[in-house]
């Protein structure tokens, strides 16, 4: 028996409801469950590594294809591996039947799914091999990737769906547990952009000049509504304007960016660093915002933090999923010179309260590394029997 020898990998869908007076509706409509592709990769000895696969950047989404792709499709080529050798099983994943010539040519040879679900799955599996690295070390992954530069981080509550009479009183539940930073929601549920900008301002009236507020579009706005609205609101003074248009928009993203001096976040829905290399090449973003269940896991995750330091870029994770995501990003977060601040869920998120048995939360609005070994979580067996599809 080899130790180090993968010997399985399985992929469940967990799905779990959220109770109707804690659910919030948003352009994604009534967010009533929250998914997630739990992905665990299973040693030779029994050792267990976990990671997360996102069919979907918000809360809701059918896993069923995501889950086939990685038992059907990835497993067989994972079966075997060494799961010391996390790079080469990336390449191995990206590259498929012509992996020898990307070793040998030093530049990939992608399957056809280099975006979209393929790289999903690799997420899964890329963050489960490295929660595997850290278990085998008996080490934070933060460590073993050279530590934090940083003895805290800032965390920024997300949130943020109430109407222009009760965004306020919302935000300002979120100041008083200590966070310094918030972000609401806007764009296409707002109906209009006047209605958007009416939330906004209620919202800036009612936390003060001194709390950072981030608004979000989902890329719901077309080029001139984002426009419209990046100019009425100069004066708010916002920390970042997120997702203003469509990430098909790239043309509109950076025409956006050129007609504000506010901020232009994005990311969360892009793949591998090819695609921030693009949104850089355009000169489409201040902020990079990479999803570790989604751009590539955390290897990609590496790259991309790579990417924004050599162009004097802000890294922002997004984390809205599962406990596995948050800390890969929050690991990510603390390991970039250009990382300031982290995502943090305070919508009903029973996947990262629940499915792990330690308590994840800021304290004062702010978090200390990730301690224990791998991503120090510790999977809650009963939630993933009940809520698992």
């Amino acid at each position: 028996m080899n130790i180090y020898t993968i010997a399985d990998v399985e992929a469940r869908w967990i799905s779990c409801p959220i109770p109707e007076a804690h659910q919030h509706v948003s352009d994604f409509g009534k967010i009533s469950s929250f998914d997630m592709t739990l992905v665990t990769v299973t040693l030779e000895d029994g050792t267990k590594g976990y990671g997360e696969a996102k069919a979907a950047v918000g809360s809701m989404g059918s896993c069923d294809s995501l889950a086939l792709v990685i038992e059907r499709e990835l497993k067989p080529q994972l079966v075997g591996q060494d799961a010391r050798q996390i790079n080469r099983i990336w390449s191995l994943l990206y590259n498929g039947s012509r992996q020898g010539y990307a070793e040998q040519h030093g530049r990939s040879f992608h399957v056809l799914g280099r975006r979209g679900l393929w790289i999903s799955a690799m997420s899964g599996i890329d963050l489960a091999l490295w929660d595997l690295a850290g278990k085998r070390l008996n080490s934070p992954v933060l460590d073993i990737i050279g530590g934090p530069i940083r003895d805290r981080m800032n965390g920024y509550a997300s949130g943020g769906w109430a109407d222009a009479g009760n965004i306020g009183t919302q935000l300002k539940s979120y100041v008083d547990r200590g966070f310094k930073a918030v972000k609401m929601r806007i764009g296409v549920m707002d109906d209009t952009v006047s209605n958007s900008v009416a939330r906004v301002t209620a919202a800036r009236a009612a936390v003060g000049p001194d709390i950072d507020i981030m608004v979000d579009a989902h890329g719901t706005y077309n080029g001139a509504e984002a426009r419209e609205f990046s100019r009425r609101t100069e004066d708010l003074n916002l920390r970042w304007f997120e997702e203003p248009v469509s990430a098909d928009s790239r043309k509109a993203m950076t025409n956006i960016r050129s007609h504000t001096s506010m901020p232009i976040s994005m990311g969360e829905s892009e793949f591998t660093c090819f695609d921030f290399q693009d949104l850089i090449d355009r000169d489409a973003a201040d902020i990079l915002q990479p999803d570790m269940a989604i751009c590539g896991g955390f290897s990609e995750g590496l790259k991309i933090s790579a990417l924004a330091v050599s162009n004097q870029l802000e890294l922002a994770p997004h984390c809205w999923g599962s406990a596995f995501s948050f800390v890969a990003g929050l690991t990510l977060g603390f390991a970039s010179p250009a990382a300031k601040v982290i995502e943090f869920s305070l919508g009903a998120n029973p996947l990262l309260r629940d499915l792990v048995q330690e308590n994840i939360d800021a304290e004062d609005g702010s978090f200390e590394p990730p301690a224990g070994a791998g991503w120090g979580l510790t999977l809650n067996e009963d939630f993933v029997s009940e809520f698992g599809r």
